[in-house]
């Protein structure tokens, strides 16, 4: 996990980032605009025609959870394909519910500055956090239901 960390800090993988970043907000424009509501895309900038506009900065693409549940996953006793099943199906499963998260705080802010301020630190932090152990949990439990736990390292 410490690894994982100290390499998403290396400049390269800055750059990476931040193209999630703008990727990631760009499906949550798409996504608020196909179901009928009004945003404006700014980089990685979210805006209301109102003026409220959210970013997504580092740490707001839920990379950070993500690298957990790689550790995790890493560090499970299953084989290599089983492990790159989980990775996968877990990182974007992460990521569409952080899609939500961004969005949900997009009409939170237009709505109460109290209520984003709540939702951004406390609430969709620790759901995103429940929400990776979850995503682990469910991986294991079909890993260890299948029998294939005990085949690799």
């Amino acid at each position: 996990m410490l690894l994982g960390f100290g390499v998403v800090l290396t400049p390269p993988l800055q750059s990476l980032d931040k193209t999630l970043s703008r990727a990631l907000v760009g499906v949550s424009h798409g996504l608020i605009l196909v179901c009928g509501g009004h945003a404006i895309r700014e980089a990685a900038i979210l805006r209301a025609p109102g003026g409220f506009g959210v970013e997504m900065r580092d740490g707001c693409n839920a990379v950070n959870v993500t690298i957990l549940l790689w550790s995790a996953i890493l560090a499970f006793r299953a084989p290599w394909k089983t492990k790159a099943l989980g990775l996968l199906a877990g990182s974007l499963i992460i990521q569409a519910i952080n899609i939500v998260r961004f969005v949900s705080l997009f009409y939170l802010g237009q709505f109460s500055m109290i209520w984003f301020e709540f939702a951004h630190a406390y609430l969709w932090e620790s759901l995103l956090m429940l929400d990776t152990l979850v995503v682990f949990w469910l991986w294991v439990n079909r890993v260890v239901r299948t029998g294939t736990a005990a085949h690799g390292v």
